[in-house]
């Protein structure tokens, strides 16, 4: 029995060595280093969060960026996007880029008039008439100085984005004589300037975020809005309103946001390549932008029941002449300085 039991336990020892043995179970050396997982713990995630679809001038520059900034690191820093309002909306992203909740967001300007009031310059009807005069102001150095005023708020200001010209759509009538907005309901972004144009024109500003912006349509809580061709289309706008008047009266363009101490925690030489990245997607925004609304346009002419106005010259005329209070009222609340600049650079 000795022996039975002896032999035994030679076996299952001799056995349990050899399984050693062959795992390098007592083995010091140091195991081999896997970059590929090293590289992954030290990439640095941004979370770029935006309330439009990603067929639209914004929503193809944010992946723009995306690819360059990654291009240009190495993979060194990775940017995850959210469009459509999946992880914040136009109402609260803005306290969720200051809290440090995303790291950028990509708000309409006229967002972030409350903040910034001077901005509502950028929102005054026929300011701009090409986008050429949008461009040499946007990315240019009134646009920087603009940008500048964000420093206070511990927001890094990277650069504005066009989105293009806004029309006028609605769903009762095609909103082309002033009087044609008298008593409607009409949705304006939360600016003084957006919200007394409609006023203006004998119509109640209704005030709604985005993401609600279709519902509130099918529900006739509202009767027209403003808003560009590539917005109109890829969120399906006109299907619930078909009469479009191409006014090109205001425009609709984003600042580009980043939370500052994020800025702040990346290195001079990152610093350096999200510039370049966001200076190269800036260039790409503004041909884009151009491109997608008139091809979204050709599009909406191709429906056969949608109803297309191009507003006359003599009634932008008309439109530009009723908006004038609106010149007053921004240089006597605001100050003139931003204004007079923008149109000195653009010879007027």
């Amino acid at each position: 029995m000795k022996v039975y039991i002896t032999t035994a336990i030679l076996t299952i020892v001799l056995l349990l060595g050899a399984i050693g043995y062959k795992q390098q179970f007592w083995q010091t050396a140091t195991l081999p280093v896997d970059d590929e997982q090293q590289g992954l713990n030290k990439q640095i995630v941004i979370n770029f969060s935006h309330v439009v679809a990603e067929d639209t001038p914004k929503g193809r520059t944010a992946i723009k960026f995306a690819e360059l900034l990654e291009q240009k690191t190495n993979g060194r820093i990775h940017v995850i996007i959210y469009p459509n309002g999946m992880l914040y909306n136009d109402d609260n992203e803005l306290k969720a880029l200051q809290n440090g909740d995303v790291q950028m967001i990509a708000p309409t300007f006229s967002k972030m008039t409350k903040v910034i009031p001077s901005w509502q310059v950028l929102d005054l009807p026929y300011l701009f008439h090409t986008d050429e005069d949008v461009k040499k102001i946007l990315d240019g150095r009134v646009g920087e100085q603009l940008l500048n005023q964000l420093n206070h708020a511990n927001i890094k200001g990277l650069a504005f984005w066009n989105n293009g010209f806004k029309q006028m759509i609605s769903e009762k009538k095609p909103l082309v004589r002033l009087e044609d907005f008298q008593n409607l309901k009409v949705r304006a972004m939360p600016s003084n300037v957006l919200q007394s144009q409609f006023e203006i024109l004998g119509a109640s500003s209704i005030t709604t975020s985005f993401d609600e912006l279709y519902s509130e349509i099918e529900n006739h809580e509202i009767d027209a809005q403003e808003n560009t061709i590539s917005n109109i289309y890829s969120k399906g706008f006109y299907k619930v309103q078909n009469h479009i008047t191409l006014s090109n009266h205001g425009l609709l363009g984003y600042a580009v946001l980043m939370n500052e101490d994020f800025w702040n925690s990346l290195s001079p030489e990152l610093q350096e390549d999200v510039t370049e990245a966001m200076s190269e997607a800036t260039e790409w925004n503004f041909k884009t932008a151009k491109k997608m609304n008139k091809v979204d346009l050709e599009k909406l002419e191709k429906e056969p029941n949608i109803d297309i106005s191009p507003l006359s010259v003599a009634e932008q005329k008309r439109w530009e002449q009723k908006f004038q209070p609106l010149y007053t009222s921004y240089k006597d609340e605001i100050g003139s300085v931003f204004l007079k600049e923008i149109q000195s650079e653009m010879s007027y």
